[in-house]
C-alpha cells in the first residue's frame, strides 16, 4: 500500500471559513479567560500572557506563510477562496484589535487588582530613592557590563536582531569623541538578562514589588552615550519567519541540514514590529524601512512589548488564593507503585486520562522494563518529550542494559528541534538505534511497545495515546493513554515501527487507522454510513472532539450527514472551517469549544455504527497535514467498560458544559454558553471525579 495521491477536491467556497481568522477567534477566547473575573488573578495574569505566546507563534508561521504567499506572487486560494493579501489585511486589522484589548484588560484591571493584592509592577516615575539607589546598583553590577551600544553609522550598520529578542533604538543629539553624530543607536538586551526584577522586601512597601528591566534601562540609558544627550530610548521587538525548510531532493543527512537550518531561524524574514507607544513616529518610520515592513506590520503597545515574559510571575508569587488549586492526579484502582505492570495490563486494558490521572504509571512501565530481564525490546516514536525528560533516562539506562532500543525521533518537531538533536545524540551514545521516520511526512503518532519473553513466547505490550510523551504537559494537557497487550493492536503497533524504520509497502492494519494510508478514507467512510444509516431511517449519531477542523473533504461528508439527517456534536478547540447551523447545509451540526484551565488536547472520534458505538482516540486532528504529511494512528477503545469511559468522560461532559464552554454561530463568531439552571464544567467535574485534592 502506498501514500495515496493528494489530489485536492474542489467545494464551494462558501462552505468553509479561513483557518487564520478562525485561529484568532479561538485566541480571543483564551483573553476572555484572562478577562473573566471568575478566574483566580495569577491565572488571569497567565491567561494573558498565553495569547502574547499564541501570537507569536501565529506571526512566526501562519503570517509568515502568507507573507511568503504573496511575496511569491501566488494567486492561490485556500477553500474559503480568500486570497493572500486580502487575508493579511484582515489578520492585521483583527489582531491590532486583540492587542489594543489585551493591554486595556493589563492595564486597567489585573495590574491595578494585582496591587491591590501586594503583587506590584513599580513605574519608575514612583521609585523611592532607595529603590533608586538598589536599582543604580543592580545596573552597574548585573546590566551594564553585558550591554553593547551600537551607534549607528557607515561604520556600524544596523545589527541583526534576533526573532522575538528585546530591544531599544535610542535617539541622541551631539557629537561624540570621534566626531560622529548619526543621532541613533541600537541596545540589545542580551537574552540572559532577566526581563522582571524583584525588589528586595526591605525597600518595598509591597510583599512582591517588580521592576522591568526595560525600566532600569531607560532610566540609566545615558550612562552607556557619555557625554551626548539621550532625546528617546524606546522597546521595540520583531517577530521572524520561524519556518524550517528542508529541500528533500538535496538532503542527505537530515540532522545535518536541520542543524544548519536552526542557526538562521532567528534571522528568518521580519513579519511583524512591536514597538512601545511612546516611539517617536521618526523612528518607527526608522524601524520600519530597516525590517522591510509596512504601517500594517507595526503593533504599539502600551506598555513592555513582551508580555511573554511575565509567565513565570504567578509561580515566583506565594499564594495560593490567586491560583487554581492544587491537586494531585488520581491512579486508576488496581495499580500502585509496587504493582507489577505487564500483569496488571495483562488483567485488563488500562485508560489513563490524564492530567486528572497520572501520568506515572507510563513512567513506572518503562522504568520496570528497563530493569526487567524478561523484556528485550523497547520501541518507542518521540515528537515532543521535553530536554530533561525521566521517560528518555529510562531509554537510555535499557539500552546500557543491553535491550534492543528504538526510538523513531521526530526532528521537525517545531520549536523543540534543538532539544530532540541533543537527545538523538545521548541515545545513540549508549547504543539505542536512533532514525528519524520518513522524509517528507512528520511522525506524529504516540506509540510505546514492549517485547517481552513469557511462558516460552514473546508478547507485546503497548502504550497508544492522544498526546506527546512529555511528563510536563501531561499536567496541563486533557488526553488519553491506553496501555494494552491486545494481540492484534501489538501486531498493527509492531507493523507501524516496521515502516518508520526499514522499507516496503504499507500492509492493511486489523485495527489501527494511518495516515497517510487509511485514516482519512476510514474517517469519511465512517461519516458516510451514518448518513447511510440515517438515510434509511436508522439511529445514527456523530461524536468527535479535537483541535482544528479543516480538511474540506472531511468537512463536505459532515455536511452530507447532516442533511440525511445524522445528529452532529464537534468540539473543536480551536479553528473550525466548518459552518454549524446553515439551513439546508448544516442544520445538525453543533460546534462549541472549551477553553479552561487546561488545554483541551484529547481527539476522540465516535460514530453510532449501528449501535456498537465505535470509539477511536487519535493524535491527529482533521486537517490536511495530519492526513496526508503526517504518520498518524486512530485506535480503538474495544473494552466496552473503557469504551463508556471515553464516551462520558471524553464527550458527554463536554457538550453538558455550561461554563467554560462557546457555541460557535453560522458566521463564525462564538457566544459564551449561558449558565442556566445547575453549572457544569466538564474540567471541574473530571477533577471531582478523577484527581485527588492535595
Amino acid at each position: 500500500m502506498r501514500a495515496p495521491e493528494r489530489v485536492a477536491p474542489q467545494f464551494p467556497t462558501e462552505h468553509f471559513f479561513n483557518r487564520e481568522l478562525s485561529q484568532l477567534r479561538f485566541h480571543r477566547r483564551v483573553l476572555n479567560q484572562a478577562a473573566d473575573k471568575k478566574v483566580p488573578l495569577l491565572e488571569r495574569l497567565r491567561f494573558l500572557c498565553i495569547v502574547s505566546s499564541n501570537l507569536d507563534e501565529f506571526f512566526e508561521i501562519r503570517v509568515s506563510g502568507i507573507k511568503e504567499q504573496i511575496r511569491l506572487g501566488s494567486r492561490g486560494v485556500g477553500s474559503d477562496g480568500l486570497q493572500a493579501a486580502e487575508l493579511l489585511d484582515r489578520v492585521s486589522k483583527e489582531v491590532h484589535g486583540i492587542i489594543a484589548d489585551q493591554y486595556e484588560l493589563l492595564n486597567a484591571e489585573i495590574l491595578p487588582a494585582l496591587e491591590q493584592e501586594g503583587i506590584v509592577f513599580l513605574r519608575r516615575s514612583l521609585w523611592n530613592e532607595a529603590q533608586r539607589a538598589w536599582i543604580k546598583d543592580y545596573f552597574d553590577r548585573e546590566v551594564n557590563p553585558v550591554l553593547t551600544p551600537i551607534g549607528l553609522d557607515p561604520a556600524h550598520p544596523f545589527p541583526r536582531v534576533l526573532n522575538k529578542s528585546l530591544n531599544f533604538a535610542i535617539e541622541l543629539e551631539g557629537r561624540d569623541a570621534f566626531g560622529r553624530d548619526s543621532g541613533a543607536a541600537i541596545v540589545q538586551a542580551p537574552r540572559a538578562l532577566p526581563r522582571v526584577i524583584r525588589l528586595p522586601k526591605d525597600i518595598s512597601d509591597h510583599e512582591y514589588t517588580f521592576v522591568f528591566l526595560s525600566s532600569v534601562l531607560h532610566v540609566h540609558v545615558d550612562q552607556l552615550f557619555s557625554g551626548m544627550r539621550v532625546l528617546g530610548c524606546y522597546q521595540f521587538r520583531v517577530t521572524r519567519n520561524s519556518d524550517l525548510f528542508v529541500d528533500e531532493e538535496e538532503v542527505k543527512d537530515l540532522r545535518a541540514s536541520l542543524k544548519g537550518e536552526l542557526q538562521q531561524r532567528h534571522f528568518g524574514d521580519t513579519v511583524r514590529l512591536e514597538v512601545a507607544d511612546t516611539c517617536s513616529e521618526k523612528m518607527e518610520a526608522f524601524l520600519l524601512q530597516q525590517f522591510l515592513l509596512t504601517r500594517r506590520d507595526l503593533y504599539s503597545t502600551p506598555g513592555i512589548v513582551n508580555l511573554v515574559r511575565l509567565m513565570q510571575v504567578p509561580d515566583w508569587v506565594s499564594r495560593p488564593d490567586l491560583t487554581y488549586p492544587s491537586f494531585l492526579p488520581g491512579i486508576p484502582k488496581g495499580l500502585d507503585k509496587k504493582q507489577d505492570m505487564f500483569a496488571a495490563i495483562r488483567r485488563q486494558d488500562i485508560l489513563l486520562h490524564h492530567p486528572y490521572q497520572s501520568f506515572a504509571p507510563v513512567i513506572q512501565l518503562l522504568r520496570s522494563a528497563a530493569d526487567d530481564p524478561q523484556v528485550l525490546a523497547i520501541k518507542m516514536t518521540v515528537y515532543r518529550t521535553g530536554s530533561e525528560s525521566v521517560l528518555m533516562e529510562h531509554l537510555e539506562r535499557a539500552a546500557q542494559k543491553g535491550k534492543e532500543v528504538t526510538v523513531v525521533l521526530e526532528l521537525m518537531a517545531r520549536f523543540d528541534e534543538e532539544a530532540n538533536i541533543a537527545l538523538a545524540n545521548r541515545l545513540e551514545e549508549v547504543g539505542a538505534h536512533v532514525v528519524y521516520g520518513v522524509f517528507g511526512y512528520k511522525t506524529h503518532a504516540k506509540l510505546l511497545m514492549f517485547v517481552r519473553r513469557e511462558e516460552g513466547r514473546l508478547r507485546r505490550y503497548v502504550h497508544l495515546g492522544t498526546g506527546n510523551y512529555h511528563p510536563r504537559t501531561t499536567r496541563s494537557y486533557t488526553d488519553f493513554g491506553l496501555l494494552t497487550c491486545n494481540e492484534e493492536i501489538g501486531d498493527d503497533v509492531a507493523e507501524v515501527f516496521k515502516q518508520l524504520t526499514g522499507l516496503g509497502q504499507a500492509t492493511t492494519l486489523k485495527h489501527l487507522w494511518q495516515a497517510p494510508f487509511t485514516l482519512h478514507r476510514n474517517v469519511v467512510a465512517a461519516i458516510n454510513a451514518e448518513a447511510d444509516a440515517a438515510r434509511a431511517g436508522k439511529k445514527s449519531r456523530i461524536m468527535v472532539k479535537m483541535n482544528a477542523l479543516l480538511e474540506a473533504e472531511t468537512i463536505e461528508a459532515l455536511y452530507a450527514a447532516s442533511q440525511a439527517g445524522v445528529p452532529i456534536d464537534l468540539i473543536i478547540r480551536g479553528a473550525c472551517a466548518l459552518k454549524p447551523g446553515v439551513v439546508g447545509l448544516s442544520e445538525n451540526i453543533r460546534v462549541r469549544s472549551v477553553v479552561g484551565r487546561f488545554l483541551e488536547h484529547h481527539r476522540i472520534f465516535m460514530f453510532h455504527a449501528g449501535g456498537e458505538q465505535k470509539v477511536y482516540l487519535s493524535s491527529a486532528d482533521w486537517m490536511d497535514r495530519n492526513f496526508f504529511r503526517r504518520i498518524e494512528v486512530a485506535f480503538p477503545v474495544l473494552d466496552q467498560r473503557l469504551k463508556r469511559r471515553v464516551i462520558r468522560e471524553g464527550l458527554r461532559a463536554y457538550l453538558a458544559d455550561n461554563s467554560q464552554s462557546w457555541d460557535m454561530l453560522e458566521d463564525g463568531r462564538y457566544r459564551r454558553r449561558a449558565s442556566r439552571g445547575m453549572k457544569r464544567s466538564a474540567q471541574l467535574m473530571l477533577l471531582s471525579d478523577l484527581a485527588t485534592n492535595s
